[in-house]
């Protein structure tokens, strides 16, 4: 297991975003927190590199996101893909939700955290 460097300056921005966290974002954290997703657990809102990113599971290196309304805006769309791809070329792995998948279909978006996470047991395994 390896440790990703974080900007300190985040931290505080961090705490500030898990205390004004949107509906999906709550409703899938009330199903990842303390281990209840295949005795994995996960953060919310965790400074990583010079991001932050909605959820993350260090033994995984996944990072899942909770797109909201302005995620679909153009420049916020290339600001995701680019911070995906810095992230990604540094091991993680990640998984795209839209807020109104979380909210809409919440098994939806459990199962294909589950589908994720046994893949990439198996992979281990391997």
């Amino acid at each position: 297991m390896w440790f990703i460097p974080y900007d300190k300056n985040l931290k505080e921005f961090s705490r500030q975003l898990r205390n004004n966290s949107t509906t999906g974002e709550i409703l899938l954290w009330k199903k990842l927190r303390a281990g209840s997703m295949r005795g994995y657990t996960f953060n919310r809102q965790k400074p990583l590199d010079r991001y932050i990113v909605d959820f993350y599971c260090k033994p995984l290196d996944l990072v899942i996101e909770i797109d909201g309304g302005y995620h679909f805006e153009t420049e916020q769309v290339i600001k995701d893909k680019e911070r995906q791809a810095i992230l990604q070329l540094k091991g993680l792995n990640f998984l795209r939700f839209t807020e109104q998948e979380v909210m809409g279909n919440i098994e939806f978006v459990l199962q294909a955290i589950e589908e994720f996470i046994i893949g990439w047991e198996e992979r281990r395994v391997k």
